[in-house]
């Protein structure tokens, strides 16, 4: 879990995730457990590519949920 002093953006719109591919920035995959709580699911990489229903990150893909 992480607590709620850290910050993190969350990138659901096409353009934050491009603007993290091109800019390979290092994104983690979480899970969101309620109003302030999250977990994370893998601590990732960079943004390979996506799509509007997926995301590969550092060689895995994951569901994008909108």
């Amino acid at each position: 879990m992480i607590s709620k002093n850290y910050t993190y953006k969350v990138l659901k719109s096409d353009i934050k995730q491009f603007a993290a591919a091109l800019s390979q920035v290092k994104v983690y995959v979480v899970q969101s457990m309620g109003e302030d709580l999250i977990s994370i699911i893998d601590y990732g990489g960079t943004i390979e590519k996506f799509s509007p229903y997926s995301v590969k990150i550092a060689g895995a893909y994951y569901m994008r949920l909108n």
